[in-house]
């Protein structure tokens, strides 16, 4: 184990830098949410296709059952129940951040029955890597930072991969739960991402951690001691935003730029969520699959700010009631943090494998709206990207449909951050002019594939009857020459002619 090459002093030239948030530090409690009457599961909590059900409603169901699996060769994530019980309801359902997608009722009997299918793994190291990536495959695990994406696809030995960075950075304000998983599952995380560095057959795995997380690096460094593991090094980034997103993490570990419009193998290296690690480690050393994750349930409209270790498909309103309800009637409702967080219409809403934050902010905490102005073209926007783009640029090009251009200034790599909305003093709703520029940019590159397409069956086609055509003319033309070649031909066309006359005479 080793410390950081690169002082947590040292700030890259993009992001922004909040004020210290009273609910963002070390304070915030970690507490195992009860398990509510009922559980909303949703079949879709993943990036890719919603999960087929596997239950019917009146069937009992065990903890970590499967209750909704992926057909073969589709991208998605197995789902499972979080407790046990019985089947009330598989229905249509709003999904935070997702579409409308199936979701499994389960009426909770309070006992919380495991489902004897899935079973421990004393040594899962010694377990073959393709074993192992089935196993998270089968856990229904994914990406447990936001994005979702399925972790036994990404976890692929064939990428190339030679350095998995574990990040426990999270790049946004307010948001705990990574920190408070480092601080109590330490020794746990290092195990899931031994697993991992197995399956990508790497030799070296950085953890990233803010500076200011004095508690959970003392864990980490304990944890790090005993396992005494010298693939395994610690480094310490700034608390700047947004830091913990993927393509920054690598550029400023590896000094590996991620290729505009690669993927993150292509730079030799990729990231995976701490809360990701610890979902393997679990399903081998208890074989529990993904039902629960940690959730940071913050902001000035709760009353006592909170880390829950909650079981996924439980109402938000569930656990905001844990952390003490609100403190009066709440301004806004978001999942996730306040840069790029999803506006909630109601607290109703189940608890996903996306949720790793609630925030309720107070009045105070909302952004002033303010008249947008003309841009001033003062480069404040491109010196806050982390993605190194001209932000000014991209929006005249969005304005006249330049998609050309578009895609030349590198729209595909905005991540949507915010940070030029922040910094701009005009107020101009860049990113929201961005995401619909992306939008149609993709309608636009649907439609010209599907254009392609035609075009191609239609060529196809054409080719097809020409060639039927040939074919028909070339026997034709063989019958013809036999015809026309036989000693016999003035015979055999008169007795053609009158087989013809005889048949139109019978039908008459």
């Amino acid at each position: 184990m080793s410390t950081s090459s690169k002082p947590f002093t040292e700030t890259p030239g993009w992001g922004i830098t909040f004020p210290q948030q009273a609910n963002s530090d070390e304070s915030l409690a970690v507490v195992t949410a009860l398990i509510p009457q009922e559980l909303v599961v949703p079949l879709l909590q993943h990036t890719g296709n919603a999960a087929d059900p596997l239950v019917r409603v009146g069937e009992r169901v065990l903890t970590g059952q499967p209750v909704g699996a992926m057909q073969q060769h589709k991208l998605g994530a197995r789902v499972h129940a979080s407790s046990s019980g019985t089947v009330t309801s598989i229905a249509i359902g709003k999904v935070p951040g997702r579409r409308d997608a199936l979701c499994v009722t389960i009426q909770t009997d309070g006992k919380d029955e495991r489902w004897p299918g899935y079973h421990s793994r004393a040594k899962p190291l010694r377990l073959s890597t393709s074993e192992l990536r089935k196993a998270v495959i089968e856990a229904g695990i994914v990406g447990l930072g936001g994005a979702t994406f399925p972790a036994g696809i990404k976890l692929n030995r064939g990428t190339g991969v030679e350095t998995l960075i574990l990040n426990g950075a999270e790049c946004e304000p307010c948001i705990n739960c990574d920190d408070a998983l480092l601080r109590t599952e330490a020794q746990l995380i290092l195990l899931g991402a031994q697993v991992m560095l197995r399956i990508l057959e790497a030799d070296n795995c950085i953890i990233a951690i803010k500076h200011s997380m004095h508690t959970a690096a003392a864990a980490l460094d304990e944890a790090l001691l005993e396992l005494a593991d010298d693939r395994f090094h610690v480094e310490h980034v700034p608390a700047l935003y947004p830091i913990g997103g993927e393509a920054q993490l690598i550029q400023r570990l590896t000094d590996q730029e991620m290729p505009s419009g690669g993927l993150p193998w292509d730079s030799g290296a990729i990231c995976q969520n701490v809360g990701t690690a610890l979902a393997v480690a679990r399903f081998l050393s208890f074989g529990e699959p993904l039902i629960r994750r940690m959730v940071t349930v913050t902001g000035g409209g709760i009353k006592q700010p909170v880390n829950l270790d909650t079981r996924l498909g439980t109402p938000i309103n569930e656990i905001i009631a844990a952390a003490g309800g609100y403190t009066g009637e709440p301004s806004a409702l978001i999942m996730g943090g306040p840069m790029m967080g999803i506006p909630l219409d109601s607290d109703t809403a189940p608890i996903t494998k996306a949720s790793n934050c609630i925030y309720v902010p107070a009045p105070s905490e909302l952004a002033v709206q303010h008249p947008e102005m003309p841009c001033i073209r003062c480069g404040d926007c491109s010196t806050a990207c982390p993605a190194n783009l001209m932000p000014q640029l991209l929006l005249q090009a969005g304005k006249t449909n330049d998609f050309d251009r578009l895609q030349s200034l590198g729209l595909t790599d905005c991540i949507e951050c915010g940070c030029c909305d922040y910094v701009c003093p005009s107020h101009i709703p860049l990113t929201q002019g961005f995401v619909a520029a992306k939008r149609k940019h993709w309608e636009l590159a649907f439609e010209r594939k599907r254009a392609d397409k035609a075009a191609q069956r239609y060529a196809a086609r054409e080719t097809r009857l020409a060639r039927d055509k040939a074919v028909q003319n070339h026997e034709l033309a063989g019958q013809t020459e036999g015809l026309n070649s036989s000693d016999d031909a003035d015979a055999a066309l008169r007795e053609l002619l009158q087989r013809v006359g005889n048949k139109n005479n019978q039908k008459d």
